[in-house]
């Protein structure tokens, strides 16, 4: 008897569905805007979910009670008392087979572990960790961010690397081309028109801003150099967390690397390893390339107790096919 299998990932800025079958084959495909319900509240959730599951059964010929089993990556499940009220919406659009729900950090690691276990930290505009053990156990940081003295993200560089600018602007610390930098990125007069503005909100340093820590640091400015330091420790630092939770210290696993700040500088990634493996020296740091909806997909598998481990290279590929194929169509509608 055939089995299908609806992984869903949805993020904060775009959300995805993919039905395969129990070959790793890739059946249906769907792909919609930020399901978050922080974002867009749990009815946006509600019509995101319907929309990418609807556009994934259409296209693979297929009704909603044909679904063997579903895995869900969602962006905003943080706390114990979300799932249940997730749960309830998923179930009123008509989605019943057996179902798991997690973090959208979760589905990350479980596309990008070679096992489907270990570490994944995550450093985009925020950032995040969670691990889970070959029990599916799973450990954590709150996510929340700096309010939790959690820092990681390309926002969090962008803060620190300003610090240093206000500091070498009165005397406090050494000179850096990170203020001239920040000048020309905002169009300002000067450092202090530069403070100025960003203190009455006529200049903005939001995290796209963390292109010109990297550029500074390619460039060997110190400051920006030892900036990039101190967010690679900070990510570190919240590997090491999640691998105590686990147990993990002498254990061989994998720590997925996700986000785009990882791309900025390689320094990032050397002080994460650096940090790390002065309490766990089994880590492998790999780098997430497959999309983070194929976890989904494993997730869904796990419901029924189903081997997806080798599996895992076929629902890469067939995952990545749809995904070019959505870009190409979505260039040609612009």
């Amino acid at each position: 008897m055939k089995q299908y299998f609806l992984g869903v990932d949805v993020g904060g800025t775009k959300s995805h569905a993919v039905i395969s079958d129990e070959t790793g084959t890739v059946l249906g495909f769907g792909a919609g805007g930020t399901g978050n319900h922080e974002m867009i509240g749990y009815d946006g959730f509600a019509s995101v979910i319907e929309s990418v599951t609807n556009h994934a059964l259409a296209t693979a010929g297929l009704e909603k009670r044909d679904l063997t089993a579903i895995g869900m990556g969602i962006a905003g499940l943080d706390w114990p008392r979300d799932e249940p009220l997730h749960r309830d919406v998923i179930r009123q659009i008509g989605l019943c087979a057996p179902m798991e729900l997690v973090n959208d950090a979760v589905i990350g690691l479980i596309a990008g572990s070679r096992t489907g276990w270990g570490v994944s930290l995550v450093a985009g505009t925020g950032s995040n960790c969670r691990g889970r053990d070959a029990n599916g156990r799973e450990g954590r940081v709150s996510g929340v961010g700096n309010w939790s003295g959690e820092y990681g993200g390309a926002g969090d560089l962008v803060r620190v690397a300003m610090h240093s600018v206000t500091k070498a602007w009165s005397c406090r610390g050494p000179e850096t081309s990170l203020g001239r930098k920040f000048v020309e990125y905002v169009g300002a007069k000067d450092v202090t028109d530069l403070l100025e503005g960003l203190s009455r909100d006529r200049y903005q340093l939001q995290g796209q801003a963390v292109m010109v820590v990297f550029e500074a640091a390619h460039e060997q400015d110190a400051v920006a150099v030892e900036a990039i330091r101190w967010l690679g420790h900070e990510l570190g630092d919240l590997a090491i967390g999640v691998i105590r939770q686990l147990q993990f210290e002498n254990l061989d696993f994998d720590l997925v690397l996700t986000g785009s700040v990882y791309k900025g500088s390689p320094l990032v990634a050397k002080v994460v390893a650096e940090t790390v493996h002065k309490v766990a020296s089994g880590a492998a740091l790999v780098r997430l390339t497959a999309p983070p909806v194929v976890g989904a997909v494993m997730l869904a598998m796990e419901q029924v107790k189903l081997d997806h481990i080798p599996l895992r290279e076929k629902l890469i590929q067939s995952t990545n096919h749809v995904l070019v194929g959505d870009a190409q169509e979505a260039d040609i509608g612009q």
